[in-house]
């Protein structure tokens, strides 16, 4: 892959082959930031699975950085007062399904109520492929629509290991402090380390970088695995 001018000279400010400690290596990702927006900072964590496992779940950064997030609940007739009361930018049944249907995709994540999923579920293309269809294991299935909405308000992100066995998540941006940062980014790898299966074997997490939307990754150290 051929990098511009700008990543080429920020890899000539760093050792690309040294492993720092997180705040470090966080401060190394600030300092070589180089874009003109305010790039978002990723952190990589790479496992070791079996190809019949995998590590997913749902968690709540300590430091935000997104703005407030457009929640939309399906659910049927009796349910839409809690959910609007709860926050819900959109609440509906059948209308929000068809209006779906027709291209419409003006939200962030959707919560659906178990009874409406056997609709919800024609939805799958679209939504599935967007990342948004409601799934009980995220905790976005459910009866309980102000404890989910009142999560996800806070800033609950899903993390899920890829068919590489890497995790990517969004942990900051550059213009956040490093510490915040660095705490974000310790808060996922402690998370991470929770689900570890059973029958891993050897080093769990092999390794861990961190990067800004468009510059390098650094290397970071995550003390005994």
């Amino acid at each position: 892959m051929k990098h511009g001018k700008k990543y080429r000279e920020a890899l000539k400010k760093y050792d690309p082959a040294a492993v720092l400690e997180m705040k470090q290596a966080v401060e190394t990702v600030k300092s070589l930031s180089f874009a003109k927006f305010d790039e978002t900072v990723d952190v990589s964590v790479k496992l070791n699975l079996k190809k019949s496992q995998t590590v997913r779940d749902t968690m709540t950064l300590p430091h935000q950085f997104r703005g407030e997030k457009r929640v939309l609940v399906f659910c049927k007739a009796e349910k839409e007062n809690e959910a609007k009361d709860a926050g819900a930018a959109f609440v509906g049944g059948d209308d929000l399904i068809e209006k779906i249907k027709g291209g419409w995709l003006d939200f962030d994540v959707a919560v659906a109520t178990p009874d409406m999923m056997k609709d919800v579920g024609k939805l799958g293309i679209v939504l599935g492929r967007r990342g948004l269809m409601p799934n009980p294991k995220t905790g976005t299935v459910t009866f309980d629509l102000k404890g989910a909405l009142s999560e996800l308000k806070k800033g609950r992100v899903e993390f899920r290991a890829d068919k590489t066995g890497v995790i990517h998540l969004a942990i900051g941006k550059v213009s956040m402090d490093a510490d915040k940062i660095a705490e974000n980014a310790k808060t996922v790898i402690s998370e991470i380390k929770r689900r570890k299966p059973a029958d891993s074997k050897g080093d769990f997490i092999q390794s861990v970088s961190v990067a800004s939307t468009m510059g390098p990754g650094v290397w970071a150290s995550i003390g005994n695995d």
